[in-house]
């Protein structure tokens, strides 16, 4: 066994008995290498990836190639879901060299850890070459290497101002503008299959997130973006990417039809479509959006949460050896358990004797969008049959991050639909959050066997903070909101860069790596400063915290050339300029009927408000001196710290709100 076997995180593990001397990211590996002179080799990945599993088959558990790895390099293993900040800088090193970046990613470095060469997957005998080749160049060519190191390393290290050119424009946005955001992203739609037209195809939350903003400010584009966004939701739904027996979505389509997933199931995916989906149903009415929420709540619950409360990473795309194995099928093993039942099943879902897929499977994909309950009985015999099948790996790491998200998504399906079970399930989560990830005002990334570990990052703030006032926003418990404005403090006080403006993605307390990145372009997830944004924004309205509102405008205004040049990777940039463009509605409710009063308004679709309710009397400021009589409950609503008078029915509150 190598250094590995002392670690919780699966991934490491996985590599603990390769005869790969790896060390876990650390002093050791540093210090080894310092002392030998030896350059070091970083790989990176996680336990869902297919091809890390892959190249550890053919080349980390191959006695030779280990043998010249362990002679000539020192060996680091590194899973790129604890270690987001290693992983991005030496992501951003690679795709400097002019490699387009990818997991497994392999980097090699000096001893002080400067990167001077990399990539991501090689095959055997080409990874053989390339360990001579960067053996022999650092020991015969070192001044060249070590200027190379040099020349990357500094280009990491400039400020996103410099990078990016950013400077400060006008913070306010025009709804012209957001027009021509729209129109950008439009041009790329693709009109048959939904999404972009472009293959393999990632689901991209925040930009559908964006387009239903877009959508409702925008009357008059209505029809056309509207019929994009359902399309693609549709198609999504429909597609072998969405679990159709299970619920749960997959991390991508390699195709560009939605049809066949890269089979992973990742929980910052799931989280996230939760929120879309939920919205989506609010906006359409489609009931096959609520169906999409509820299974994937139930997979959620069945297959990914803690005892403890708190849910697992992710499920791998193999099983047995092979990627997919656990959810494809014969049409002879569907007709043996289906029976008569089969040829009606087989044809909605696209099922053929031969197979839709590679080697005489089939992918399960809906040919229409009828709802996955029209056959209720026959999924659910599936679904135990599958069940009996040798699962995938779990990876059963907590991750604070992931679990903020899952959680926003939780209560964004709570809000939308009122299932006590959703409200259930994610005050069980916030309550493992808080009691086991979280200590005075410091979050920790990453959870497992009952510890807690690795200092948070400017993601797990940014998802937690969203997270806990959305859940003070449904349940109007005012703990969430003060955990949120504390944790909102100390990202401030800790994160904040003066001379940017913007927020480093590590905590100054933590350890020091060779650059401090700061994330700003959104991409399957939302950028962490994109997200600390629009909470400054929020809270700043529910707290009446000026200073936070100021943050989150001149922020944006900093991007704001950004988000016109690349609306499709700054989108959650977009939605908040959706809630600058018009002013966002401050609606307080007091009185004993407050919960189910903010139920009633969450009935319509309206986007750009915050809520603030007690049933008695409370200290926050849109609620301050402020009671209702006996049984009576009064709705105040507000725009820029101005109220209107205070009414007693939704009704004459929507008429406030929209007048």
């Amino acid at each position: 066994m190598n250094h590995l076997g002392k670690e919780t995180s699966p991934y490491l593990l996985q590599h603990a008995h390769n005869p790969v001397d790896w060390y876990a990211w650390g002093q050791e590996a540093f210090s080894k290498a310092r002392a030998e002179n030896k350059p070091i080799l970083v790989s990176i990945g996680y336990s869902a990836c297919h091809w890390c599993h892959v190249m550890e088959r053919e080349s980390f558990e191959n006695e030779e190639l280990a043998q010249i790895m362990n002679e000539h390099f020192v060996n680091i293993k590194v899973d790129r879901e604890e270690r987001p900040d290693v992983d991005a800088i030496y992501m951003d090193a690679v795709q400097a060299m002019g490699v387009n970046g990818g997991w497994p990613l392999n980097v090699f470095l000096m001893p002080d850890g400067k990167p001077f060469y990399g990539g991501t997957y090689f095959p055997p005998q080409n990874w053989k070459r390339l360990l001579y080749a960067v053996s022999e160049g650092f020991q015969n060519h070192l001044p060249d290497i070590q200027k190379s190191a040099e020349g990357f390393t500094s280009n990491m290290i400039s400020l996103e101002t410099e990078k990016y050119g950013l400077v400060a424009e006008s913070p306010a946005f025009e709804s012209e503008e957001l027009d021509i955001m729209y129109q950008k992203l439009a041009h790329s739609f693709d009109p048959t299959w939904g999404g972009f037209e472009r293959s393999p195809k990632f689901p991209m939350p925040s930009i559908w997130l964006f387009l239903m903003r877009y959508i409702h400010d925008n009357p008059s584009a209505k029809e056309k973006a509207l019929e994009h966004l359902t399309l693609t939701l549709n198609k999504i739904t429909m597609g072998g990417i969405y679990d159709q027996i299970g619920g749960g979505f997959a991390r991508y389509s390699v195709d560009g039809e939605w049809f066949c997933p890269h089979f992973e199931k990742m929980l910052y995916d799931n989280g996230q479509l939760l929120s879309v989906y939920a919205e989506a149903y609010l906006l359409t009415q489609l009931p096959i959006y609520q169906q999409t929420v509820y299974e994937t709540i139930g997979w959620l619950s069945r297959e990914m949460t803690s005892p403890e409360g708190g849910f697992y990473s992710a499920l791998d795309a193999d099983s047995e050896g092979e990627e997919g194995k656990y959810y494809v099928w014969t049409k002879a093993e569907i007709d043996a358990i289906l029976g008569a039942d089969s040829v009606q099943y087989c044809r909605a879902y696209q099922v053929t004797d031969t197979g839709n897929w590679e080697h005489g499977v089939n992918i399960l994909w809906k040919n229409h969008t009828f709802l996955n309950s029209d056959f209720k009985e026959q999924n659910a015999k599936l679904l135990a049959a599958r069940e009996q099948r040798i699962r995938p790996g779990l990876d059963d790491k907590i991750l604070c991050s992931w679990n903020g998200l899952a959680l926003k998504g939780l209560v964004d399906a709570y809000r939308v639909f009122g299932e006590e079970d959703f409200l259930v399930l994610a005050l069980k989560n916030a309550h493992f959050i808080k009691d086991k990830m979280l200590l005075d005002s410091q979050l920790w990334h990453s959870y497992k066997n009952g510890e807690a570990k690795i200092q948070g990052f400017l993601e797990d703030y940014a998802a937690v903070i969203d997270a806990y006032t959305s859940l003070y926003q449904v349940t109007f418990d005012e703990k969430w909101l003060h955990i949120a404005e504390k944790l909102m403090i100390y990202v401030y006080q800790n994160f904040w860069d003066e001379e940017d403006e913007l927020f480093f993605f590590t905590d100054q307390n933590a350890e020091a790596l060779i650059a401090r990145k700061k994330e700003l372009f959104d991409n399957v997830i939302p950028s962490s400063n994109s997200m600390m944004a629009r909470n400054l924004y929020t809270l700043g309205l529910i707290l009446d915290r000026q200073d936070f509102v100021d943050i989150a405008y001149l922020m944006l205004a900093k991007v704001k050339s950004l988000v016109f040049k690349n609306a499709d990777y700054l989108s959650n940039w977009a939605c908040l300029a959706t809630q600058m463009v018009t002013p966002t509605a401050e609606i307080a409710i007091v009185g004993v009927n407050c919960l189910k009063v903010r139920a009633k308004l969450e009935e319509r679709y309206y986007p750009n408000k915050v809520l603030s309710g007690t049933k008695l009397k409370s200290d926050l400021p849109l609620l301050e001196n402020r009671v209702a009589l006996s049984e009576q409950t009064n709705i105040y609503v507000c725009y820029n710290k101005t109220c209107k008078l205070p009414v007693q029915t939704v009704e004459e509150a929507w008429l406030q709100i929209l007048g």
